[in-house]
């Protein structure tokens, strides 16, 4: 490792511990099982995380929270059930997509899909209707419990303010830059972006509230 990257590895590094020591654990992602972190990470696309809330309560309710249930209920129904989480016909359908693979293609058995190798597993989520890299990455990470860094647009904002962005602007670039900076550890990172959620929910917002920020010593932004 070069000193360039000892460096950069040393910053994200301390980061971390910043923002730990700042808020805590974060204990991510919030599911009772596997299959209800699937669900609330494609419900969680475009919506506050207490609008997804409410969807699942009600799919809960209804006794639709797994790959069967979802597969035989109506798509009409199912948009009913999670109309808080918004966009509830696109993602009723983006729902259907996903199960229909999973009993497809491994007998609706989350513990089938995630034998395969992690790349595998990556491929098959973005061959499927509605799921994009931050949300594959959600289930592989949070589901899956595989070491990928999940990115979204609060940590592209941070990393942004830091001074820390990568030189091509892609969705691959920002991840290289933890996977590859970091120790590929699926609680470290499942940790650190949760961190970072936070950070950005409630500091390092459009508008920032720099003030007491604990990233402020190490930020561009915020000096």
């Amino acid at each position: 490792m070069g000193k360039q990257a000892e460096d950069l590895s040393r910053t994200l590094q301390e980061v971390f511990q910043r923002l730990l020591a700042a808020y805590g654990p974060q204990r991510w992602w919030p599911g009772e099982t596997p299959f209800e972190v699937i669900v609330g990470a494609i419900l969680t696309q475009s919506t506050a995380w207490t609008n997804v809330e409410k969807a699942i309560a009600n799919l809960k309710s209804a006794d639709a929270l797994d790959p069967r249930a979802i597969q035989r209920i109506p798509p009409t129904e199912l948009a009913r059930l999670i109309r808080p989480s918004g966009y509830y016909n696109a993602k009723a359908r983006k729902l259907k997509a996903f199960v229909e693979r999973l009993c497809a293609e491994h007998d609706g058995d989350l513990d089938k899909l995630f034998e395969i190798d992690t790349d595998s597993l990556r491929r098959e989520l973005l061959s499927i209707h509605g799921i994009g890299d931050e949300t594959a990455d959600s289930i592989v990470l949070y589901a899956a419990n595989r070491p990928v860094f999940v990115i979204d647009a609060y940590t592209r904002r941070i990393v942004d303010r830091l001074g820390l962005s990568p030189q091509r602007d892609t969705y691959a670039a920002y991840q290289a830059l933890f996977a590859d900076n970091l120790t590929p550890d699926e609680k470290l990172f499942n940790e650190y972006h949760a961190l970072l959620v936070r950070h950005g929910k409630d500091v390092c917002r459009k508008s920032p509230r720099c003030d007491g920020c604990c990233l402020r010593p190490l930020c561009r932004y915020g000096v």
